[in-house]
């Protein structure tokens, strides 16, 4: 089963700096004006759709391409072309990036995408779905924790390559932390749902977490099922270790 793509993780701070940009209200009055126009907006329009002088507009527009909240394009007016039609007109236009902000983290895209994944095996090899899941989400983890593993080095120690681990553990929402008895993950990305679908969320995390642990190439650890209030039902722990968990 192909393993749907992981993703790549921006720090808090990068996702927080396009959205504090719109905390300024013209920038983001320019910014509602350009996303609701059915094709791409001069400086020009922009500025008269929302009152401002032609100079602000500018100034604001170009904040927002610089945090990638707008795109770019250059164009001629319809029917001018060829020598003497002038430059083309800088053009605004809504980017494709996506921005999503949650404290603490939640990522329901990437359940949404283990789902959508184990659906499609399903309806392709006849596997019953709870095993397709489990095995989506298994490949995920694989892949994360080659991923990382690689990261780390061709040297690098069981410290290291875990540490890379958990660097992408930390990516995923999950918040790790290293203690005696192995790594409790103090957030679960996928709350809401864990609420409701607690036996289908849990078992897609432990599926997950087991394929991180074989992409790490980490034998001495493995992952187990110990729910904890306000934290991830998994936790890594020391092959064969009693960790108390209820």
């Amino acid at each position: 089963m192909d393993a749907p793509e992981p993703s790549n993780r921006e720090s808090l701070d990068d996702r927080l700096a396009p959205l504090a940009a719109l905390a300024e209200p013209a920038r983001r009055r320019l910014y509602e004006f350009v996303v609701r126009q059915a094709e791409p907006v001069g400086r020009d329009q922009a500025a008269a759709g929302v009152g401002v002088a032609r100079h602000v507009a500018k100034f604001h527009l170009d904040r927002l391409v610089a945090g990638g909240l707008l795109d770019v394009e250059y164009r001629r007016p319809p029917g001018r072309g060829g020598p003497g039609a002038g430059r083309p007109a800088k053009l605004y236009r809504r980017s494709e990036r996506t921005l999503e902000v949650s404290v603490p983290p939640r990522r329901y895209e990437l359940v949404g995408r283990l789902l959508a994944a184990a659906v499609s095996e399903a309806e392709r090899t006849g596997a019953p779905l709870a095993e397709a899941v489990a095995g989506a989400a298994r490949a995920a983890g694989l892949e994360i924790g080659r991923a990382a593993r690689q990261a780390a080095g061709r040297r690098a120690s069981r410290a290291a390559v875990l540490a890379a681990g958990l660097e992408s553990l930390s990516a995923e929402g999950f918040e790790p932390s290293a203690d005696g008895t192995g790594v409790v993950l103090r957030n679960c990305p996928f709350d809401v749902l864990a609420r409701d679908y607690t036996d289908l969320v849990c078992g897609l995390n432990l599926s997950f977490m087991t394929g991180l642990v074989a992409g790490l190439d980490r034998s001495d650890l493995t992952a187990r099922l110990e729910p904890r209030p306000g934290m991830c039902c998994v936790r890594l722990a020391p092959e064969g270790r009693d960790t108390g968990g209820e």
